[in-house]
């Protein structure tokens, strides 16, 4: 067993328009990170690594179908919950798993781990579409394993794909609230539906996204610039239609006409 209110804005400004820009902003750049939380898959036990490029179910007929486990460790009070998952891993990926639990403490080398998982290979099965997995808890919160995938199996257990199988284990052994079928049956049927799929990088959609907030800044100063220059002119032609000619003399005024004509042809 395991170790135990509603915004005003200003006469001719933007303040609601404001508002919405910065909220559009906003939820492009949350969308960003939730993809990219998302793509991580993070959680107790670290990030489990993509699964970057399509994998082929291997046909039916390649495995000659055996037991799923041997539990030489009694860890499972009920293998058929660890063989469920393991089942999941079978039909998604067409390879076969078997999980062989030593007693725990049993070694924590795992070359020689790696070396028993070659000679087992040899005496349990008779394809070469089976995935091993040789097990062994340290009896100090962690564990070694070795492992040999057969020939015909290596088209769907690669490199990454072993690393996404590790990567699940660590996650559900440091998970203490499951059970020691559940590791197991979660691991293998994580496994197995994650390295089926490709999953797509979201820097491209992140990228765009980042591009269309920089495009609405920009295309939001121009605007707010525009209405803050036609606002100041509604305010000096307010002004000079309330003042009585008579302050001003001939030569004021011409400036003053003069003046805002510019200031209309800028």
């Amino acid at each position: 067993m395991r170790p135990g209110g509603t915004p005003q804005g200003r006469p001719g400004g933007s303040g609601c328009g404001t508002v919405i820009a910065v909220l559009a902003v906003f939820a492009l750049i949350m969308m960003a990170m939730l993809m990219l939380v998302s793509y991580a898959d993070g959680g107790s036990g670290g990030s489990i690594a993509q699964s970057t490029y399509e994998r082929e179910k291997l046909p039916d007929g390649a495995v000659i179908e055996t037991a799923y486990l041997t539990d030489d460790a009694g860890w499972f009070a009920d293998k058929s919950i660890v063989e469920s998952g393991m089942k999941q891993f079978y039909q998604a990926t067409g390879v076969q798993p078997y999980l062989y639990m030593l007693p725990n403490g049993d070694t924590t080398s795992v070359s020689e781990l790696n070396t028993l998982a070659d000679e087992l290979y040899d005496r349990l099965f008779r394809d070469e579409a089976h995935f091993l997995l040789v097990f062994c808890d340290d009896n100090y919160g962690s564990y070694n394993c070795g492992y040999v995938v057969g020939s015909q199996a290596k088209t769907v257990m690669d490199d990454q794909a072993i690393g996404i199988l590790a990567d699940y284990l660590d996650r559900y052994y440091n998970d203490y609230s499951i059970s020691e079928e559940q590791i197991f049956a979660y691991t293998f049927a994580k496994t197995g539906e994650r390295i089926m799929t490709v999953q797509e990088s979201p820097l491209p959609v992140i990228f765009i996204s980042l591009a269309v907030v920089a495009v609405c800044l920009v295309a939001f100063v121009a605007v707010r610039r525009h209405n803050e220059r036609k606002r100041r002119e509604m305010e000096q032609m307010e002004e000079i239609l309330q003042t009585p000619l008579e302050k001003f003399g001939d030569t004021e005024v011409e400036e003053l006409a003069k003046k805002y004509t510019d200031e209309q042809n800028q």
